[in-house]
């Protein structure tokens, strides 16, 4: 290689030479983020963060989401939690995909169900199921929360991988409840501008 004063250009490696993989751990994961609109409301999926683990996931999902979008709780899991169904293709309901329950077991861990009802948006909660396994779970959510609406996509997340806002991480939501800089029309920007074009009459 021809020698350069670029020190990108000397890091490449020699060519014939062998490349090591990377480091365990060199990236950090990527973790799901659900958010609460209003009280009384579902849960819905609202994006993805970058963290070293789930206690500064949660930390990052705050800072990232609840600047911009209005909610009153959220959570997060590791994008490795969540049981995925498969996509359907065309107006094909994602249950019809899942076979039907083969056992009478009792589950001992329970799972939260999500439903993709409209291709472009989030997925949101929809119920509560127990299993013993997330394929289980999916089942199970056959059983009792397929309403016969077409579902595009369905999620099963053990509930014990979840980072759930606490009562006392809710206060966090009470320093500013109302967020009115979110909104432009609290800048009163048409009043001012109202009131320096007036200004300018004047002095001219």
């Amino acid at each position: 290689m021809l020698n350069s004063l670029d020190p990108r250009v000397n890091r490449l490696p020699q060519i014939n030479q062998s490349i090591s993989p990377k480091a365990p751990l060199d990236q950090f994961g990527t973790f799901e983020v659900f958010v609460q609109p209003k009280e009384g409301k579902s849960f819905q999926h609202e994006g993805i963060v970058h963290a070293p683990n789930l206690e500064l996931a949660y930390v990052l999902a705050k800072e990232a989401f609840t600047r911009r979008f209005t909610c009153v709780s959220l959570y997060v899991v590791d994008t490795r939690e969540v049981f995925v169904s498969p996509m359907t293709e065309g107006n094909n309901n994602a249950y019809d995909l899942i076979p039907e329950s083969t056992t009478s077991t009792p589950g001992n861990q329970s799972f939260e169900i999500y439903h993709l009802a409209k291709r472009g948006k989030q997925h949101v909660h929809v119920g509560t199921v127990a299993a013993n396994n997330p394929e289980e779970a999916m089942v199970h959510a056959r059983e009792k929360l397929n309403t016969g609406k077409i579902v595009f996509n369905v999620w099963a997340i053990a509930t014990e991988a979840i980072r759930f806002t606490s009562e006392e991480d809710k206060e966090l939501w009470l320093t500013l409840p109302e967020k009115k800089f979110r909104d432009a029309s609290d800048y009163k920007g048409g009043d001012k501008l109202k009131n320096f074009l007036e200004r300018t009459k004047i002095n001219h």
